[in-house]
């Protein structure tokens, strides 16, 4: 069998069990059983396709029939032009975070608090970004912390990233000039709505807090004074309708220059902050 046809039959399968964009996923669980880049997959197409690559195939379609996302079937999710290595552990790397970064590159930074850093995206990106600033990356998932680590390794950042293992600003001691978090936000009640590739195969603890999805930005936003310096940023990615919410909690605690970012769907999705002292 050639590739085209593995492929035709694969967009077929796929399409049969309800997966959105069949032919876009198709293709690149092909390359990734044939063990090329995805934009070379037409190079590959009139290739045989050898058993090996047949069973990879095969593996790779039936896990994307049980809704698995692509990112966990490959291990791997680009973000703002870097591959990081992805697992049921931690959350996949969206592009609307890369509203984040864009706002957080703005302005000079030395050293960055990530609360809750998942797979690292947010921070790594940063540090790769800025290459005499360092961090300090925190999650309350081991798991989640040793992805992150194999990433930092990967980007050749590991050296100027300290790791703890904890809940929030739990243990944590100093001061930085930018505080970056992509918190758990999405309300109780919202969680039977979400995506099967989301509400089945991501942790759960770091899609949501419970109840109206709120908890982590009142604790962050209450706490996150204490470990900044004057004029330090703060910068937390958000639900599309929480802006009002947060930017009042953010005002409460004495935060000033308060406003929402979009992202490029023109939704509501960074809220940012400059701590006076």
């Amino acid at each position: 069998m050639t590739a085209t046809l593995a492929l035709r039959e694969a967009v077929a399968r796929l399409r049969a069990a309800g997966i959105p964009d069949p032919a876009r996923d198709a293709r690149l669980l092909l390359a990734y059983a044939l063990g090329v880049a995805p934009d070379r997959l037409t190079l590959h197409l009139h290739d045989p396709l050898s058993m090996d690559a047949a069973i990879r195939f095969d593996t790779a379609l039936a896990a994307r029939e049980a809704r698995k996302p692509i990112s966990q079937i490959i291990g791997r999710r680009a973000f703002w032009g870097r591959d990081f290595r992805v697992t049921p552990d931690v959350l996949d790397p969206r592009p609307e975070t890369e509203t984040l970064i864009a706002a957080a590159l703005e302005a000079p930074f030395t050293r960055v608090l990530d609360l809750g850093t998942g797979s690292g995206a947010i921070l790594l990106t940063l540090l790769a970004e800025r290459p005499t600033a360092t961090g300090l990356a925190v999650d309350l998932s081991a798991k989640a912390l040793a992805v992150a680590r194999a990433n930092a390794e990967a980007l050749g950042v590991e050296t100027r990233v300290t790791w703890h293992c904890g809940d929030w600003f739990a243990g944590i001691t100093g001061a930085f000039d930018l505080i970056v978090s992509n918190p758990p936000y999405i309300a109780a009640d919202e969680m039977a709505h979400l995506s099967p590739e989301v509400r089945l195969h991501e942790p759960a603890m770091a899609l949501s807090p419970g109840g109206d999805g709120l908890d982590a930005y009142r604790r962050i936003c209450a706490q996150a004074g204490a470990f900044l310096t004057p004029d330090a940023r703060i910068l937390l990615e958000i639900g599309p309708t929480q802006g009002p919410a947060i930017t009042e909690m953010l005002r409460q605690a004495g935060f000033a220059d308060r406003v929402c970012l979009p992202d490029l769907d023109g939704r509501d999705r960074v809220v940012s902050a400059v701590w006076r002292g």
